[in-house]
């Protein structure tokens, strides 16, 4: 990006192309995980599928439903949707009782209502915890929608109450209001957590998060260094850095130990302990303030043992021990079913190739590579000048596209090679 004589920046071609094709690439990821010509209600609650919510048939002074990605293709084509991006263990709406006057064309045969299904302000199109729409035409702010793994509602990266680490593709959010929710996190997010810079709390005391004997949870206020003045004697504990932890200077475990501990060893004793209650003794400092960022599989480093198996269910969060529930794996999978299909020749733009003959082949080839390289150099115009390219300026490149093929259809002009 580069500043073009005043305040306003300019995007390159190329990176406005690179741009779209990760879009594409996400997008195909996204919706090859789900089914686009049946209905997913026969398959009950799915673990992960693409979904929408229809802003005309439900709107927010009605009942919030969401519907499968078949459906609003065969169902609601032409209505106005809020893409949700993937919801987990939802069972789809569509024409069931939260929707009047309106049959699913492709499984009409639903219950009235999907009891387990769980919804959020995203079902009426708002985000966030500033409860607005995304895009949001009165935020003039340049900022990211970053989803948050548990609730799974998105948030703007200057909500979160923290700075968003670089590279935040590769990581998964967990935001404060869920972080709470979940207490024990706060353990694991002290010893496990992606860097990034929190908005800590001014106030003279700071809450603890301790796990009993029981498996229960605590939360017990520190006493700080102006209660020490008041008499109180628990002695403070000094912090340095090392590394992505933060480690007391007194212990005498190097910074290597630490990271050992950290990623365990196969001793028995290790694999029957409370890993919990083994990083709770360590005692690192983490502030309850703020979303967390996690790296790459920080979920199989959760202790998995009865007590705490409870303790995610009592939570509401058993699926973060659930290799699969992750929306990278859910992608994965989306691409995995992309090739398969590729490779058995269901492209469509392919399959309506192959029953042409090869001269109708090479025409229609033709026309498309004319048609980008002059896309291209249209919008590089666009990009040279610093002008920004509304819907009215593509909409006259293909008006002025389909007058040339017509001009060309008179005049006879063929091309192929």
């Amino acid at each position: 990006m580069a500043a073009n004589g005043g305040d306003e920046a300019t995007v390159s071609l190329v990176d406005v192309l690179e741009e779209d094709e990760e879009l594409e690439n996400e997008a195909s990821a996204v919706l090859g995980g789900s089914d686009s010509e049946k209905c997913s209600y026969p398959e009950g609650y799915v673990k992960r599928q693409a979904l929408y919510a229809c802003n005309t048939c439900t709107p927010k002074s009605g009942e919030p439903a969401g519907i499968c990605l078949a459906c609003s293709y065969k169902c609601h084509e032409g209505h106005d949707l809020f893409e949700l991006y993937t919801k987990r263990n939802f069972r789809c709406d569509c024409g069931n009782g939260k929707f009047i006057d309106f049959e699913c064309t492709l499984y009409p045969e639903k219950d009235q209502l999907n009891s387990d299904n769980k919804y959020s302000h995203n079902f009426f199109g708002l985000y966030c915890t500033c409860d607005r729409p995304y895009p949001d035409p009165e935020d003039q702010i340049p900022d990211e929608m970053i989803q948050c793994v548990i609730c799974e509602d998105w948030f703007h990266g200057r909500h979160l109450g923290c700075t968003v680490p670089d590279r935040v593709e590769l990581l998964e959010m967990v935001c404060e209001a869920c972080m709470n929710k979940a207490p024990f996190l706060w353990i694991y997010a002290a010893h496990l957590a992606a860097p990034s810079v929190t908005k800590v709390s001014t106030s003279n005391s700071a809450e603890e998060v301790k796990v009993g004997e029981d498996g229960k949870l605590a939360i017990k206020k520190e006493d700080t260094e102006d209660d020490q003045r008041n008499g109180t004697e628990k002695p403070s504990t000094s912090l340095k850095s090392c590394g992505e932890e933060k480690v007391k200077i007194n212990e005498t475990a190097s910074c290597k130990r630490t990271h050992q501990e950290m990623e365990g060893s196969p001793s028995k004793a290790r694999l029957t302990a409370c890993r919990l209650m083994e990083l709770q003794v360590k005692d690192l400092a983490q502030p309850k303030k703020g979303a967390v960022f996690w790296p790459n599989l920080w979920r199989s480093k959760l202790c998995a043992c009865m007590k705490c198996k409870s303790m995610y269910v009592e939570a509401g969060v058993p699926f973060l021990l659930d290799d699969s529930d992750t929306v990278l794996a859910y992608e994965n999978k989306g691409k995995k079913t992309e090739l398969e299909r590729g490779s058995q020749g269901r492209d469509p733009l392919m399959s309506a190739l192959n029953t042409l003959n090869r001269v109708q082949q090479l025409e229609i080839i033709y026309e498309y590579n004319n048609m980008k390289t002059e896309l291209k150099d249209y919008l590089q115009k666009f990009a040279a000048e610093g002008k920004v390219v509304t819907p009215e300026d593509i909409q006259r490149f293909f008006e002025e596209q389909h007058t040339r093929k017509r001009q060309r259809a008179n005049t006879g002009q063929y091309y192929c090679s």
